[in-house]
């Protein structure tokens, strides 16, 4: 598991005042990730730390920042009054990413995180190539009627979804349903007995979401049997 210290430690950069690194590949960039947390957490947490480290070796370059919402306090949740503000920040960050690399140009986001990524996505078809959500929080826990699906027919970009079996926002039954509602091509990725936080360290959650975007990121060429990756960590 690559380390996140030493000569190949990120660099802090100003993001709207809160807390942002960039990775940088010590080979040239194949494209990027800009990478966020969700409604408990920051930047910080161990399982986008791993994330950072495994796209980063290889070969992209990885933006992981706070959202708005953990700028203006450092604990406690969003309020929901103010996700737009969420939303504009995951945008800004995707721009400073663009600056800083070319080629795909992915999001990911942990539960809240990554629905926020999703809407903004949906709002602005184009904004990235592709979605990495982890944690999906499809509805509250015991609250499977209050689906967190309304913007997904409109979503237009490939997404993958890294899931555990035991997360109670939303069973693999529910969200494969919720994905079927995707006007684009999906994947879930399923982690056996893993809950809400992934548990990092003893599922490599961080390696299943590079294994899931290497899977589906691809794009048909006119001969419908060959496919040429857009997205090729290995090449």
């Amino acid at each position: 598991m690559p380390e996140l210290d030493g000569p190949d430690a990120p660099a802090d950069i100003d993001l709207g005042g809160g807390v942002a690194h960039l990775h940088t590949p010590s080979i040239p960039s194949r494209g990027g990730l800009a990478l966020t947390h969700g409604a408990g957490g920051n930047c910080e947490s161990l399982l986008l730390q791993r994330i950072a480290a495994v796209w980063t070796a290889a070969g992209f370059t990885v933006l992981r920042f706070d959202l708005p919402f953990r700028v203006r306090k450092p604990k406690g949740p969003p309020h929901p009054s103010r996700s737009d503000e969420d939303r504009l920040g995951i945008a800004a960050a995707i721009d400073r990413l663009r600056a800083a690399t070319d080629g795909f140009i992915a999001f990911g986001g942990h539960s809240y995180g990554g629905r926020q990524g999703s809407m903004i996505a949906a709002d602005r078809p184009g904004l990235v190539d592709g979605l990495v959500l982890t944690s999906y929080p499809l509805h509250p826990p015991g609250k499977p009627d209050k689906a967190r699906a309304q913007h997904l027919p409109d979503l237009r970009t490939p997404t993958v979804v890294v899931h555990g079996t035991k997360d109670p926002f939303g069973t693999t039954a529910e969200l494969t349903a919720a994905l079927a509602l995707i006007p684009s091509p999906t994947l879930l990725v399923d982690i056996e007995g893993a809950g809400h936080d992934l548990a990092p360290v003893k599922y490599d959650a961080a390696t299943k979401t590079l294994a899931g975007a290497v899977s589906l990121f691809g794009a048909p060429t006119s001969d419908s049997s060959v496919v040429v990756p857009l997205f090729d960590p290995l090449r």
